[in-house]
């Protein structure tokens, strides 16, 4: 989340605030009333705050420089998936209240097939979606229009113990190779001491973390999941076959632990934080919890870069985040988008990311002094999300992730499994889903 800064004092506007956002789950009135005190107001579905005192100075800054308005939350679970639960059955029930809605990376395509989500194209002009990072609108984009404005950005990052490179004067690597010598040769010399410990760390559990964990592997390398033109499954193509062969042959239960292969974000996490592994591929929130005294035995000793990529090829990170959409049944979308645009702008952004340690998805802000002064992790950070990649945009994602979850699962789990022969028949089910998903474009 990425948001908000204002410079309007917000101590003026906390009548209206009091008066007008909701902290908890809220509807409007009985018989749909959408005014407030004469001002308009904007239902917001959206997850609990983490940051809940940012979104009130944010939210507070908004009231007092939009006076006509007012936003009315509804809070909705934590969970992407029981949040998306939520949200499609509002949005199917045409519910008039929501407004404004958060939406997970891949699910614009969803919402904008369905009939869902108002296109952003007449408020959001090309000259302002050129200032957010190109993976984030690519996301946001679906048959050629724009339903989602980028709210905040992760990606994958790569997460080393700078003191044991440091003391071998070794720079973090750049190629997925090189990872793989200098975590051997960490191991052996912890081995040779009597200590547990692992080269690498990351989420190859079959969920959603590990199409996003292959997709870099696959990408760095040269190849595709799919053709983002005609849709044609290339799994099988030499380049994607080369980097499953790599993870299964290289990675797992050499550098990584075989256990990797039941590791989500919180598993992988726990190993590095324990001191029991050179390098973690992980998101952006890894950062401050790794150098967390209070919950990491390697605090101060943690360093941050763009994952690796193949020879010849270059570092790619899986695009991870929120948009912010309008639903097509709202009656205000004039006053929804006010409220976009403020969430969304410069100053909101960086005051999120000065005061949450938030990432922007405002490109210029990772040069912004007061930023990087605040969080200077975030120039890092910026490097990756310049390398960022969208997942595949299909209206049938959640049905296209599963088929991609089970090929890679299968792969990683059999060593002596034929990969040209799953990726032949895993791709000749992505190629039927496409099928489907042609079907489905509005």
């Amino acid at each position: 989340m990425n948001p908000f800064r204002a410079g309007l004092p917000w101590i003026a506007a906390l009548l209206a605030l009091a008066l007008c956002l909701a902290c908890g789950d809220s509807s409007p009135p009985a018989g749909g009333a959408e005014r407030a005190g004469g001002r308009i107001v904007i239902n917001f579905v959206t997850w609990k705050p983490n940051l809940p005192e940012v979104w009130q100075e944010a939210l507070a800054g908004f009231h007092a420089s939009h006076p006509g308005l007012a936003v009315r939350r509804q809070i909705g679970p934590h969970s992407s998936t029981a949040f998306h639960d939520l949200l499609t059955q509002k949005l199917k029930n045409r519910s008039r209240e929501v407004d404004v809605f958060l939406m997970d990376v891949v699910w614009p395509p969803e919402f904008a097939s369905a009939g869902w989500a108002l296109p952003l194209d007449a408020y959001f002009p090309p000259r302002e979606r050129a200032a957010f990072f190109p993976a984030a609108m690519e996301a946001n984009t679906f048959a050629g229009k724009v339903y989602g404005a980028p709210f905040n950005i992760d990606t994958g990052m790569l997460f080393y113990r700078r003191d044991l490179l440091a003391a071998r004067k070794w720079r973090p690597p750049e190629t997925w190779p090189q990872l793989v010598e200098q975590a051997r040769a960490v191991m052996a010399d912890e081995a040779g001491a009597g200590r547990y410990f692992q080269g690498y760390a990351g989420q190859f559990k079959q969920y959603e973390g590990l199409v996003c964990d292959m997709l870099e592997f696959i990408l760095s390398a040269g190849g595709r999941i799919m053709d983002p033109e005609t849709g044609r499954c290339l799994l099988a193509e030499p380049r994607a076959l080369k980097a499953v062969a790599f993870v299964r042959e290289q990675l797992m239960g050499r550098v990584a632990p075989r256990g990797s292969l039941i590791y989500q974000e919180p598993e992988s996490l726990a190993l590095f934080v324990q001191g029991r592994a050179l390098f973690l591929r992980s998101w952006p929130y890894a950062w401050q919890v790794s150098n967390d005294p209070q919950k990491s035995k390697v605090a101060g000793k943690v360093g941050m870069a763009p994952l690796p990529h193949f020879p010849g090829g270059q570092g790619r990170a899986a695009l991870g985040g929120w948009q912010m959409g309008i639903s097509a049944y709202s009656r205000h979308p004039e006053a929804a988008w006010a409220f976009i645009k403020y969430v969304t702008s410069r100053p909101v952004q960086k005051l999120f990311a000065i005061k949450g340690g938030r990432a922007p998805t405002r490109r210029d802000l990772y040069e912004d002094p007061e930023v990087l002064a605040a969080q200077p992790h975030l120039a890092e950070m910026g490097r990756s999300f310049a390398q960022a990649a969208a997942r595949p945009r299909t209206p049938l994602y959640p049905a296209l992730s599963r088929l991609l979850q089970v090929y890679f699962s299968r792969a990683l789990c059999d060593p002596q499994a034929d990969l040209p022969s799953l990726a032949q028949s895993a791709c000749r089910q992505i190629d039927e889903l496409t099928a489907l998903s042609r079907e489905a474009r509005p």
